[in-house]
């Protein structure tokens, strides 16, 4: 799908990224240090930014958090580092705000969740400073509604409507309902105390796929807001993964959706860098953005008893991508590129020939040899015992004679 055909919201300008308003689908992410740790907190943006997350959030959740920001910002910027930075607000946002001016100048946007940002006569007053202070700090804003923590009283509202029905709807309908009405009553209200819309990003998360489809089609047919994707609470591993994946892949498909945030729980120990990858990868794999080359290899079988084009596949996918901070700037246009390494001859030749480059090793029984081909022909055969090593240098070489400066 074409991105001209996605449906145009908005546009809203975070630091110097654009969101919505047909701009291409922006990958953000989110800290998980404390961000009072300063040291820690400038490690983990640097790490994300450099895997392509092109805005970060962290949290303000305590005065500690709060007066780090600016301090935060600051070493980045000494680092040469603009990726535009989010905080995160729950509960005390309004009071954090006001108290540290460096932090509420320093942010590039706010996160306010409706349903934290106070209760019963506190919520209006509440909301309404930490938009005013949005609004004179000239600071977008992103609603971000959470079925974990919905604001009650608008789902209260809704059931008592609900009751007084002839036919009286489920509750997990009058939930989504009010999901999306918090955060459209919150806009409009954002809007009244002087929020532009161009400073307004809208997103209703929930953990279940269907539920989530449900909501951004309705949300999306309400407003024009640019909307932030993500699949709350998505889980770890595979389970993250393919939950995230499908719910956004359908809803991007139909257009909906200006930036995302893949939610994966990480492994103890494990880099946070993974959830920008996956989003990378979800946008690509759809045809939305390219990111970094594309490695197509074979699932192997019976044929490929050896894991040799495995571990092939493997370190010339982590090569690409640990290359591409690099190859960003020296060679334009180089993450649009497809590398085949096929694992025997089946359907070897065929997929290295309608890649940029492509190796097809030998299966279990075959000729010990690799043809490579390069746009369609094959240029050399590779033998003996570093064909790996010649094949990377072979990549190398194909990336600056096709993409460096001197190629038009």
């Amino acid at each position: 799908m074409s991105i001209s055909l996605r449906k145009i919201t908005h546009q809203v300008l975070v630091g110097d990224v654009k969101v919505g308003g047909g701009a291409p689908i922006v990958v953000q992410s989110m800290t998980n240090t404390d961000t009072a740790d300063v040291a820690a907190t400038v490690k983990q943006i640097i790490e994300l930014a450099a895997a392509g997350s092109e805005l970060v959030r962290i949290t303000v959740n305590s005065e500690e958090a709060a007066s780090a920001v600016a301090e935060i910002k600051n070493q980045l910027l000494q680092k040469s580092q603009t990726v535009p930075i989010i905080g995160d607000f729950h509960f005390n946002g309004h009071k954090l705000l006001e108290k540290y001016p460096d932090c509420a100048a320093a942010l590039d946007k706010y996160r306010i969740n409706p349903g934290n940002v106070g209760r019963g006569k506190s919520r209006d007053p509440q909301f309404q400073q930490m938009i005013e202070f949005a609004c004179q700090y000239n600071k977008p804003v992103r609603i971000g509604v959470n079925g974990g923590s919905l604001d009650q009283a608008v789902l209260t509202r809704l059931l008592d409507e609900n009751r007084l029905l002839q036919n009286p709807e489920p509750l997990a309908a009058i939930t989504r309902q009010a999901i999306v009405l918090s955060a459209l009553e919150s806009a409009a209200k954002a809007e009244e105390l002087g929020l532009g819309k161009d400073k307004i990003i809208l997103s209703c998360k929930i953990s279940n796929v269907q539920e989530l489809i449900s909501i951004y089609e309705d949300l999306s047919q309400r407003c024009d807001y640019a909307l932030h994707l993500g699949l709350t609470e998505a889980g770890m591993g595979s389970k993250g993964i393919v939950s995230s994946s499908a719910a956004l892949s359908v809803l991007m498909q139909q257009g909906i959706g200006d930036t995302i945030r893949i939610s994966l729980t990480p492994e103890p120990g494990a880099s946070r860098t993974q959830e920008v990858i996956v989003g990378q990868e979800i946008l690509q794999t759809m045809g939305f953005r390219s990111f970094t080359p594309m490695v197509i290899s074979c699932p192997g079988c019976g044929r490929t008893t050896s894991d040799y084009f495995q571990k092939l596949a493997m370190d010339i996918q982590s090569y690409l991508r640990d290359q591409m901070p690099i190859w960003r700037t020296q060679y334009p246009g180089v993450e649009s590129m497809e590398v085949a390494v096929m694992g025997c001859v089946v359907n070897g030749p065929g997929e290295s020939k309608n890649a940029n480059i492509g190796i097809s090793l030998p299966g279990t029984g075959e000729t010990p040899v690799a043809p490579v081909y390069e746009d369609g022909e094959k240029t050399v055969t590779l033998k003996g015992d570093k064909i790996a090593e010649e094949f990377q240098v072979i990549v190398q070489r194909y990336i600056e004679s096709h993409y460096g400066a001197h190629v038009k």
